[in-house]
């Protein structure tokens, strides 16, 4: 069995940096953003997550009958992402705003040539292309979702409901990766190995410019000191 997810962490570590000093992402993993940067966020996410298990499930579809194992992984992934997109619904209900209003509305753009690119690579490329993605979301959440959530929820005064979606994958994340550690060290084939780097690095930047493109606000408890408006 190979390190190769050592040796990915490595090759995607300036990407992996550059989306964690994007300033968003550094305010929300302090708990300083305004509410409606909260709801932005949470909006743009469900339009994401709710692609999950249809991306899983056509990457499934798609991988080789030699690698019987990595179907088997894909299918373990469905029924661990399943109906995650509803508790983000729950998250904005909680927060005040209308889940329904999210629901039927169009992504950002960021988020949209998010899930095409995955849907692209999946379909024209590489499946294996999109266990990069799984890397960029999963361990970005192990990194930031929880402590974000406990400082959100201080600073902005909601109840624990209003952060499902945060709290479920600081903690869910953590076994998912261990899970994903073990696939990428069986994942032999010099030409996945490559493809799996490749897009890993694509997706932090497109992952990276959902925050970017999300509008920035502090709420009232540090907005004074931060110097943002």
């Amino acid at each position: 069995m190979s390190d190769f997810y050592q040796r990915l962490l490595t090759e995607t570590e300036q990407e992996r940096e550059e989306l964690l000093a994007i300033p968003f992402v550094q305010h929300g993993w302090r708990g300083e953003l305004s509410l409606e940067s909260y709801v932005a966020f949470l909006t743009q996410a469900y339009h994401h997550v709710k692609q999950t298990t249809p991306l899983l499930m056509a990457c499934g579809s798609r991988i080789p009958h030699d690698s019987e194992w990595l179907r088997d992984a894909m299918a373990e992934y469905i029924e661990e992402e399943l109906g995650h997109q509803e508790w983000i619904l729950n998250d904005i209900r909680a927060c005040g705003d209308d889940p329904e209003t999210v629901r039927h509305g169009a992504p950002g753009m960021a988020a949209e040539l998010m899930c095409a690119y995955a849907y692209h690579i999946i379909d024209r490329l590489n499946p294996v292309g999109f266990l990069g993605m799984v890397l960029v979301l999963e361990g970005t959440s192990v990194r930031l979702a929880t402590e974000a959530a406990a400082a959100l929820q201080e600073n902005l005064g909601l109840p624990k409901e209003a952060f499902s979606y945060l709290n479920s994958h600081g903690s869910l994340d953590i076994s998912h990766m261990n899970f994903y550690q073990g696939l990428m060290n069986r994942l032999e084939n010099s030409a996945d190995q490559a493809f799996v780097i490749h897009t890993a690095k694509r997706f932090y930047k497109l992952y990276g410019d959902l925050f970017r493109t999300l509008p920035l606000s502090l709420n009232p408890r540090t907005r004074a000191h931060a110097g943002v408006a």
